[in-house]
């Protein structure tokens, strides 16, 4: 009987924190608060849009989706880098890795198109605002709310079938510290020429994204300039601000991370790019909606002293 011995890698290494052996637990601290930071700052704006009906507008819906994704876009790879840093095996099972490279892009995926929904929302409020009540629908806004997280878990599962079937039989070190694509696709025993097509396809989508929201935003501020009142202008700058500055945080390291094609960086570089990526941009997106808009502040302050009440209204 002849055996196939072709797939006999079944766990990867990861290898991205070389520099870090011997003061791991360094970056474990400031890392693991980081994601404690996310997780409930974005908990945080998620519920006070819930809890105040003032903000039940499809503007804040989106923000409030968004921010539930960023969650579990961060849960899919910072648990497991905070493990790496504690533990002197930092290895992922194959299907491990498949599963975290499925949800981490497709999570980045949705918030994607979420992001190109919310400018394309702004553009229609401040461009054509007699109409918005009619076209911004709450049936609608569900519909594209929807619709960006089904179609940013679907796209991906092509690839990550294809990605499942190769043959992984030689090194099993991942120069990343978490499992992405082209890292993975360079230590299959195959043709790795496929990995350019990924990087076009990949490509292509970021450069279309960023296309439509560029567009969008170059329209909102000319009509903005036309404002005739400071205040008018001040207020419509201040409600696209949060937008703009969230925007350029995830498709600036998306940018960075991936339209470079061949090119290659020092591994230090690498895994700086791959920590704006997945931690500093998600970091600070709570910070920026929270701090850059009024309402929002005003329903965070609610929902805080709303639960710091409850144990004195209980007793």
């Amino acid at each position: 009987m002849r055996i196939n011995r072709t797939t006999s890698v079944t766990e990867f290494l990861f290898s991205g924190f070389p520099q870090f052996e011997d003061g791991s637990f360094l970056f474990f601290i400031p890392l693991f608060f980081i994601y404690i930071f996310i997780v409930i700052g974005n908990l945080i704006v998620f519920f006070a849009v819930r809890m105040d009906t003032r903000l039940h507008n499809p503007m804040y819906n989106f923000i409030s989706i968004f921010s539930f994704l960023e969650i579990w876009y961060t849960t899919a790879t910072i648990p497991k880098m905070l493990s790496n840093l504690i533990s002197k095996q930092r290895t992922i099972s194959l299907i491990g890795c498949l599963l975290q490279m499925y949800f981490f892009h497709s999570l980045g995926n949705s918030e994607g198109i979420l992001l190109t929904t919310m400018a394309i929302d702004r553009y229609v409020a401040i461009c054509n605002p007699l109409r918005y009540p009619t076209i911004m629908t709450p049936r609608l806004c569900a519909h594209l709310s929807a619709g960006s997280c089904i179609f940013g878990f679907l796209v991906l599962l092509p690839e990550i079938a294809w990605i499942s079937t190769l043959p992984f039989c030689g090194p099993n070190q991942i120069h990343q510290i978490f499992c992405d694509f082209e890292p993975v696709l360079r230590l299959a025993c195959t043709d790795t020429s496929m990995i350019l097509v990924e990087d076009v396809v990949h490509a292509v989508a970021i450069i279309f994204s960023v296309l439509v929201i560029a567009i969008s935003y170059m329209r909102i501020i000319t009509v903005i300039l036309r404002i005739p009142s400071g205040e008018g202008r001040r207020k419509a700058f201040s409600t696209c601000a949060a937008h703009l500055g969230v925007f350029l945080m995830f498709y600036g390291s998306v940018s960075l991370m991936y339209l470079r094609f061949s090119a290659t960086f020092p591994p230090i570089l690498d895994t700086a790019i791959a920590l704006m990526f997945a931690v500093l941009a998600p970091f600070f997106n709570p910070i920026i909606y929270s701090l850059r808009n009024k309402d929002m502040k005003i329903a965070i302050k609610k929902l805080l002293c709303s639960q710091k009440m409850l144990p004195t209204s209980a007793s």
